[in-house]
């Protein structure tokens, strides 16, 4: 019985939806990802040298990802399945890994397995792959819209090189339209009277550098003319079908910590041009509210903090209103205090501080027991033990202010605190 019978390798004649009856079958046909893909860059290189390598391609959706996997395969000549980690398992890549068992014992060569979305896959399931990467089984091609330093785990990692993938440009979104478009055997054979110029750039933008996206929205709105209901493909049809952009944000994966990283990094830098736009990029994409008023309260104390100390009253009563008002008014006090943190003047001292004594005596061993003079002395028997004893009360002396040490001998004249300007 073939262990194989109901996993059949790729087809190389497209079908389907437009976007995948496009896809290239030649280095030729490929747009974007000049940085490893154009003759003599570093991935390019390594696929036509028939190198048997594994590799993990990390990049957003609609970039190419699977389009290289199954280049790299058919130049190798190799055996090719390819499976999705959302819905395959561990039993389907034992039935894979039998079979390129026999490869290997009979032609001694690899099978290459692409996994699209491997991230999803749990630690035991790659590891269940980790074996056969190793002894040269199984070329992996892997791919992932996800971090694989966070996602992959690091034995798997070790033994790919990984390639990061770029959103498409605008350009290469617009050739690879009027590609699709006047293509007659896979495309749609149409022209560029089928189409108004200013549609084409409203499906650039809208793609937001995905190519897939924007095959589809092409193919729809032919669709939509063809049927009658227009002569040709303008910006109310592209509109009429795409009610909204695609936000390009996914709160639950990388594309979380990483918007979290500019809108912080863009208060910090005094920019609230730059703090409102990652402000609205994280709602347009469904960011927990309470997410975000968290940065805007860390940002108040960290980075604004001392040099206007109302910055944390600010984004904390925007933290309150935004949470009892919900969206869309949420919206509103959240700007305004995202536009006054990153107006605010901008002062580190109090993390520069406590991170500082926090290492001393933590990760440098300066723990040292309180001097007796600042130890508790209020019940009986405290000054029989010295506790107390030649402490000076700052109220008895003028000003309120008296010279007196409070930190442990072995650090004495320590300074945690950055001076001022000017001191």
């Amino acid at each position: 019985m073939d262990l194989f019978s109901d996993i059949e390798p790729t087809s190389e004649t497209p079908q389907g939806p437009l976007a995948e009856r496009m896809r290239p079958t030649k280095w030729e046909e490929f747009l974007g990802q000049d940085h490893i893909l154009s003759a003599g860059k570093p991935l390019r290189r390594l696929i036509e040298s028939g190198s048997n390598f594994s590799f993990i391609l990390w990049g957003p959706p609609g970039c190419g990802k699977t389009t290289v996997a199954r280049l790299a395969a058919k130049i190798g000549n190799s055996p090719f399945f390819e499976i999705s980690a959302v819905n395959a398992g561990i039993p389907e890549l034992r039935k894979i890994i039998a079979q390129a068992g026999k490869v290997k014992s009979s032609y001694s060569g690899s099978t290459v397995l692409f996994i699209d979305e491997i991230h999803r896959f749990n630690k035991a399931q790659q590891d269940a792959v980790l074996p056969v990467v190793e002894n040269g089984t199984i070329r992996l091609i892997g791919a992932t819209t996800e971090n694989p330093s966070i996602e992959v785990i690091p034995a798997l990692r070790s033994r790919c090189q990984i390639f990061r993938l770029e959103y498409l440009q605008p350009t290469q979104i617009t050739n690879l339209i009027l590609r699709a478009l006047e293509d007659k055997k896979y495309g749609l054979d149409g022209d560029k009277e089928s189409i108004e110029e200013d549609a084409i750039g409203l499906i650039v933008a809208l793609a937001n550098g995905d190519g897939r996206k924007a095959l589809n929205i092409l193919e729809a709105a032919f669709a939509f003319m063809t049927a009658g209901k227009s002569r040709c493909v303008d910006q109310s049809t592209v509109l009429g079908i795409v009610q909204q952009t695609s936000v390009l944000y996914d709160k639950g994966g990388g594309e979380h910590y990483d918007h979290a990283s500019a809108f912080q990094k863009s208060l910090r830098g005094s920019d609230p041009d730059a703090a409102i736009y990652w402000l609205a990029k994280m709602i347009a994409g469904g960011e927990d509210l309470k997410f975000i008023a968290r940065r805007l309260m860390v940002t108040a104390a960290e980075d604004v903090g001392l040099a206007d100390p109302n910055a944390l009253n600010i984004a904390l009563a925007a933290s309150q209103m935004a949470e009892k008002l919900g969206m869309p008014e949420a919206r509103i006090p959240l700007a305004q205090a995202v536009i006054y943190i990153a107006k605010a003047p901008k002062d580190n001292s109090a993390i520069v501080a406590i991170d500082k004594a926090l290492d001393d005596i933590q990760n440098k061993g300066l723990s040292f027991p309180v001097p007796d003079h600042l130890k508790d002395a209020h019940y009986k028997d405290a000054k029989k033990y010295g506790y107390g004893v030649n402490y000076k009360y700052p109220h008895q002396f003028p000003d309120n202010y008296v010279e007196q040490q409070y930190l442990p001998d072995e650090l004495k004249n320590k300074n945690y605190v950055p001076p001022k300007k000017g001191d």
